[in-house]
């Protein structure tokens, strides 16, 4: 999934190295800031910068909770009370909206447009430079579920809709959506813009074929809604375009019946080759969406090059009797965070257990995957757990807010944050480039379709399938401070960029990207785009190409 990774301090390590929660190590990058001349002008930054834990423990985790609480309420106000009003209110933010590109328009296109939602809200690692300099255009507060609408299976939702609150406005009504990513915060606008990607990916593709319709304000202030009946050439090239099209105001997506439990199975490997054999297996099975041969989850955590462990997962009813033993409601804020819960099988060996549905979409969030560990070193163990778990995680966007110009340095210079999206039969070289420029551990393994079939003839997005018709591929996610001797950001990231351009695969575009224009056009198919941004009234003066948004030189 699209997901921020913001953190410095101890390096993640496989199996054998991993270190205690609580294990202290000063950054070793200091000297080269020095080197850098990057100097601190205040106490607020010093303290910021070289007491960052602290700073998060006494101030940044009760904010949090304070937000997520007032998220909260808001949510459930907008869902219960307001039901009546929704869909008048939203016709009257559209409206706003369209008058405001206009008034561009007319005041001269000086400069082009973009959202004048703060970079440090959005879920991005980055920061587009482009936000001091356009034109910024007021979206509202466009983050409610417009409609439900349980005969024709589909949600129309507003584009700040996050996936915590679907979960929590669905789930109670017995449904959800095929494909819901697996961080509370990540919006409908950004996976649907971006991309979104989870362990039901291998089944039902990207976030994007689960969306049926979409509404989006041109660049003339037209209001158009597309789909691929209506208006195919746009519908199709929304996914990926990073807001360059248009603003999107509202999407509609499936739904699929829901149960209230998911039963995993834990399957480890101390074998690379085993591990990717039972890996690509389960993905491969099935050969469309309702296939019931076909696992509803599949993702692996790879601890080391040969430490693994491979997860199926299907939803089910509540367990009765001698299983109901095996109920993990690892969601609750006193439960160890799931990376760390996972990787004990690789002693145990296999198992299984229960997991409520909503616990096990959202299993990563309260440590955002393993980030928090650097930033919170002590924030699984026991005692934090049960005295200030509820507090977790701290919020993305607070992280990026209070970020110093050094830490911003020491993500770019000895972090790494990489999805890279592969075929699933390149997925062992793919591995082995990994741990040769990285050596950062755990990888998050997951498989996902990019799909051909459901298209309408002749029109086609920014990705697609292998040339010989193979649509299963990977999320090979790298989130944490390498240990390969050899790492050095800029280049090991090329090299892994040439790698996935050679093999034919994607990078996901809210980390760092590298490429030049030429290679950025070879990775993602621009033909139709390019013909459609020419179409579209006022769209090359108005929207950056996607490159020029994207590129590492373009973002702070």
């Amino acid at each position: 999934a699209q997901v921020p990774r913001l953190a410095v301090g101890r390096p993640s390590a496989p199996p054998h190295r991993l270190r205690s929660p609580s294990a202290k190590q000063a950054p070793a990058t200091m000297g080269v800031l020095t080197s850098k001349k990057v100097k601190i002008t205040s106490w607020t930054e010093y303290i910021l910068t070289h007491y960052r834990g602290v700073f998060c423990l006494f101030f940044l985790l009760p904010l949090s909770a304070l937000f997520e609480a007032y998220l909260w309420l808001r949510n459930a106000i907008n869902f219960w009370m307001r039901r009546s009003a929704k869909k008048t209110q939203h016709a009257t933010r559209v409206n706003e909206i369209s008058t405001q590109v206009k008034a561009w328009a007319t005041d001269g296109k000086k400069a082009k447009m973009c959202t004048a939602r703060p970079g440090w809200q959005t879920m991005s690692l980055r920061v587009g430079k482009y936000k001091k300099t356009n034109t910024k255009i007021y979206l509202g507060d466009l983050c409610n579920v417009l409609d439900v609408n349980v005969d024709a299976g589909l949600v129309k939702v507003e584009p700040l809709v996050t996936m915590g609150q679907l979960t929590h406005a669905l789930l109670p009504l017995g449904y959800t959506i095929p494909v819901l990513p697996e961080l509370d915060d990540l919006t409908v606008g950004g996976l649907v813009s971006g991309v979104g990607i989870e362990t039901s990916s291998h089944k039902y593709g990207l976030f994007q074929y689960i969306c049926v319709h979409f509404e989006l304000v041109l660049a003339d202030g037209t209001v158009i809604n597309c789909s691929k009946d209506e208006h195919p050439e746009i519908f199709y090239m929304v996914p990926w375009s990073h807001g360059t099209l248009g603003f999107l105001t509202a999407a509609t997506i499936k739904m699929i019946p829901a149960k209230e439990y998911v039963k995993v199975e834990y399957l480890p490997f101390r074998n690379q080759q085993d591990a990717i054999e039972c890996f690509e297996r389960e993905s491969r099975k099935g050969t469309d969406d309702d296939d019931e041969t076909c696992a509803f989850g599949v993702e692996a955590l790879a601890y080391s090059r040969d430490h693994w462990v491979v997860m199926v997962a299907n939803m089910c009813d509540e367990p009765k009797g001698v299983e109901r033993t095996k109920i993990n409601k690892i969601g609750y804020y006193f439960k160890p965070w799931f990376y760390t819960h996972v990787e004990k099988y690789l002693a145990t060996g296999a198992a299984e257990e229960y997991i409520p549905l909503r616990h096990y979409y959202h299993r990563h969030t309260r440590s955002l995957f393993w980030e928090v560990s650097d930033i919170v070193p002590f924030g699984n163990q026991a005692w934090f757990r049960y005295l200030l778990g509820y507090t977790m995680p701290p919020k993305p966007a607070l992280l990026k807010l209070s970020q110093t110009e050094m830490t911003r340095q020491l993500y770019e210079l000895h972090h790494v944050v990489q999805d890279l999206l592969v075929p699933v039969k390149n997925l062992g070289e793919s591995i082995d480039l990994f741990h040769k420029e990285f050596e950062v551990y755990p990888l998050w393994l997951c498989p996902m379709r990019i799909k051909s079939d459901g298209r309408k003839e002749g029109y086609h997005g920014l990705i697609k399938p292998l040339d010989d018709g193979d649509e299963m591929f990977v999320d090979v996610g790298a989130y944490g401070n390498p240990l390969s001797p050899t790492f050095v950001a800029a280049d090991s990231c090329r090299k892994c960029e040439d790698f996935v351009r050679q093999v034919k695969g994607y990078q996901m575009m809210y980390a760092d990207t590298y490429m030049t224009r030429e290679e950025f056009r070879e990775m993602f198919d621009h033909s139709q785009y390019d013909k459609l941004r020419a179409s579209l009234p006022n769209c090359l003066d108005a929207f950056p190409e996607i490159y020029d948004k994207v590129c590492k030189k373009n973002r702070i």
